[in-house]
């Protein structure tokens, strides 16, 4: 575990000797240097594919950093922290977004689109991952405060729904409201959403699987007591893990460590990893348009459906066992079972991804891209 990677500072100085003390960081010279890339990145998507392929929510984005950074020198901060989680979702999006551009390429679409997809499936992702928390534990931002027994604050609830930091994100939330952003946004650029997805849910495994592995430097998401199992893990005092236990009493407050847990993050990220193995070597296979979508669709559900029963940081919902991963799992695996069979019984072949040339760099002749299989 290892929340916090790393701090950069914002008064640090290198001595050059006679040359005197330069400052390597501060947040004058950290906001001069991302405008210096913001103005990269309008400057080689307009010589690329004109002002219309700058995407709105992208800028946001780059506007929003901008405005952090200028804010952390108002507020006198000594260093910023970087967190282990939001660094691994930071990998993940890249990762992902850098892999399906290259695939995009390989179909004869423009590889720019996989980066702009990644931007609206990455935010819209964030805020349901956030909503979707928010509303399962609506007791720790409204409400009284347990620890005062005062009613909260309009700001206090505020900072405590934007307060990222200290964790708060269901992965379920996020594979809801992403592919919602991920339509429209293909509907706009002109190619076809379910074409799309066969090649993106690759990506999508990609992140999930970075995004456990930030899970497991954070401590949350933690699995069940396991003292006898050799590659259990620990956590130290005062972390998510730690404390939970210690409010079940089964550990005491001066303990030095958590007990030994199952590793349920690395559980997750490695079945993550298959399942992106699965759905890429499946892809030139796929019989007609939505197939792989669909079989990541069915398959991700029975895999955390499972591994919830080696979790102990929830409790059974509605009278039962089962936690609200495994209820919303039942409901997404039912689901993507009459996905498959819709797009079963509407096939017309495998479809390229390209609707108009706004989205093709060339016509997709590949065998995977443009001919059309056998419809059934």
């Amino acid at each position: 575990m290892r929340s916090t990677l790393f701090s950069i500072s914002l008064n640090g100085q290198v001595d050059l000797g006679p040359l005197g003390r330069v400052p390597v960081f501060g947040a004058g010279l950290l906001l001069g240097l991302w405008c210096l890339v913001v103005i990269a990145y309008i400057a080689l998507t307009v010589r690329r594919e004109g002002w219309k392929g700058l995407s709105e929510l992208s800028l946001v984005v780059w506007g929003v950093v901008a405005l952090a950074i200028f804010k952390a020198a108002e507020l006198q901060m000594k260093a910023i922290p970087v967190y282990g989680y939001g660094t691994m979702l930071f990998v993940g999006f890249v990762g992902s977004a850098l892999i399906a551009a290259r695939r995009l390429r390989q179909e004869g679409v423009d590889g720019e689109i996989a980066w702009d997809a990644a931007m609206w499936i990455f935010i819209s992702g964030l805020l349901g991952a956030r909503a979707f928390y928010v509303v399962q534990y609506h007791s720790r931002f409204f409400g009284d405060d347990p620890l005062t027994g005062n009613p909260r604050t309009a700001w206090e609830t505020f900072t405590g729904l934007i307060n990222l930091p200290d964790g708060g994100l269901v992965l379920y939330g996020g594979l809801i409201f992403g592919p919602l952003a991920f339509y429209f946004f293909s509907r706009k650029r002109g190619i076809r959403p379910l074409a799309f997805s066969d090649l993106a849910i690759t990506s999508v495994f990609i992140g999930v699987m970075f995004g456990r592995l930030g899970c497991l430097l954070h401590g949350c998401c933690f699995g069940g007591v396991a003292p006898d199992l050799p590659w259990a893990i620990t956590f130290p005092a005062n972390s998510v893990p730690f404390d939970s236990l210690v409010a079940r009493g089964l550990i005491q407050k001066t303990a030095t460590c958590s007990l030994p847990l199952h590793p349920s993050q690395i559980y997750d990220a490695i079945s993550a990893l298959l399942l992106a193995f699965f759905t890429y070597a499946y892809y030139p296979y796929r019989r007609w348009t939505g197939e792989v979508v669909a079989l990541g669709w069915i398959a991700y559900p029975i895999n955390r459906f499972m591994i919830e029963f080696l979790r102990s940081d929830e409790k059974g919902q509605f009278g039962t066992p089962l936690t609200i991963a495994q209820w919303v799992s039942m409901g997404l695996f039912a689901s993507g079972i009459a996905f498959y069979v819709i797009c079963y019984k509407m096939s017309c072949g495998r479809l390229p991804i390209a609707i108009d040339e706004r989205a093709a760099l060339k016509p997709a002749t590949s065998p995977q891209a443009g001919v059309p299989a056998k419809a059934h």
